[in-house]
């Protein structure tokens, strides 16, 4: 069982963490795209898109905690320093990504394309949720006192 519990995690934040992050990093450059051709409605339409995708695959990237924690605790390492700091971290870029990237490019579409002002703004948070996912990604891997030797 726990075998089929981490592969659905692994297989989950894979499909779908990764989207999010493309989606969010192309949504600023897109948007500054939408600014200089404000006639474009391609552009427009792109955007859009990122966003929905970002929507989407945030609301799906639920099922990577949960079943994280269901392999954590098949494993036995509920309490390992490692888990618990990935726990905090993973909170946290779900936080920037729900409290702070999506109503961002909201507002960005909103008022896109007479203005790019928020596009730096927007992928400064992509950097920091995209460094919070390597960092858990990187947790994961290592496993501090793990036992695979690795």
């Amino acid at each position: 069982m726990t075998k089929l519990l981490l592969s659905v995690h692994v297989l989950a934040a894979l499909l779908a963490i990764g989207p999010v992050a493309v989606a969010a990093s192309m949504f600023p450059r897109s948007l500054r795209q939408a600014h200089d051709a404000p006639d474009d409605q391609g552009a427009l339409a792109g955007l859009g898109l990122l966003h929905r995708v970002c929507r989407i695959y945030a609301v799906v990237g639920v099922t990577v905690p949960v079943f994280g924690l269901a392999t954590a605790r098949n494993l036995g390492v509920l309490g390992s320093g490692w888990l618990i700091t990935s726990i905090v971290l993973t909170a946290a870029a779900a936080a920037v990504l729900g409290l702070l990237i999506l109503p961002a490019q909201e507002a960005a579409l909103e008022a896109a394309p007479d203005t790019a002002d928020s596009a730096a703004r927007l992928a400064m948070l992509t950097g920091v949720f995209n460094l919070l996912w390597a960092t858990v990604t990187v947790l994961m891997i290592v496993r501090p006192g793990s036992t695979t030797g690795a």
